[in-house]
């Protein structure tokens, strides 16, 4: 399968001024450096710089593909005024999404700079999970016991008790109690859908 930049693109027109610093700014949003982005897109950082420059207009296979990863439309990308989103989510609204074990529920509004989820941990799913990413994390205990390793750390967590950090740093998480666990969770990686958040097993203990 070629990748975008296999495509052949047109030089820039005279309406790509506006298209060019939607790119970088919607990149910066999803705080990605332009060789991570470009990475990501299977394109090379000198051709994003391009399009992001003005030099190039983009195809639309990089549309898509740059849309993908900033977790945003291509209308978006390509600065056309999009609906306001709904801030307010009704609990009766909130789908469940199952992924690895764990139950997410989508408790924001999507395309934001940040997402909020409402989780449920079953115990003994995902002990041996270690998630290193771009971002940062805020989590809430609503009910339950948490299990929070945060490099060489284990943290024990209860009901009310939270914690905020760079996703950089090697995490884990499990539930303490049979009945598992559940959290609110806010994490800024809007690049990635919900169910790309565990990145998958390593050797070792439970946190």
């Amino acid at each position: 399968m070629s990748s975008p930049e296999a495509a052949s693109e047109p030089p820039a027109g005279p309406d790509l001024p506006a298209v060019a610093p939607q790119l970088r700014a919607l990149r910066r949003r999803a705080s990605l450096t332009l060789e991570a982005a470009a990475s990501a897109a299977g394109l090379s950082a000198a051709h994003l710089s391009r399009l992001e420059t003005g030099q190039r207009q983009p195809s639309l296979p990089m549309l898509l593909a740059l849309a993908r990863i900033y977790g945003t439309t291509v209308s978006e990308l390509l600065g056309e005024t999009v609906a306001d989103r709904d801030s307010i989510v009704r609990a009766a609204d909130m789908e469940p999404t199952a992924a690895g074990g764990w139950t997410y529920f989508q408790a924001g509004a999507p395309g934001r700079g940040m997402q909020a989820l409402r989780v449920h941990v079953p115990h003994g799913s995902q002990g041996d999970i270690v998630r290193v990413h771009p971002g940062e994390e805020w989590l809430y205990v609503l009910r339950g016991r948490l299990r929070l390793r945060l490099g060489d750390t284990t943290h024990r967590l209860g009901p009310g008790d939270s914690a905020h950090f760079d996703s950089l740093t090697p995490h884990r998480i499990a539930a303490q109690d049979p009945d598992g666990v559940e959290l609110l969770f806010v994490h800024t990686l809007l690049q990635s859908p919900t169910a790309t958040l565990c990145l998958g097993p390593i050797t070792g203990d439970t946190p």
